[in-house]
């Protein structure tokens, strides 16, 4: 299992992770990426590899 998280502090709104997440694990809320499908992560790291901010981060569990 995979734990996707945003620091809502670093995150600049840029949308990267959201539309680059091939499983829509992500989602832009009030101007920030958010979880929102956090069960369906793949673990592909996409969303932290494509984050600017350096505001996601993925653990495995």
């Amino acid at each position: 299992m995979f734990v996707v998280s945003v620091d809502v502090d670093k995150c600049e709104g840029c949308s990267e992770c959201v539309d680059n997440c091939p499983a829509s694990v992500l989602e832009m809320a009030d101007g920030k990426a958010s979880v929102a499908n956090g069960d369906d992560c793949l673990g592909c790291e996409t969303c932290v590899s494509v984050c600017p901010s350096g505001a996601v981060t993925l653990e495995e569990q």
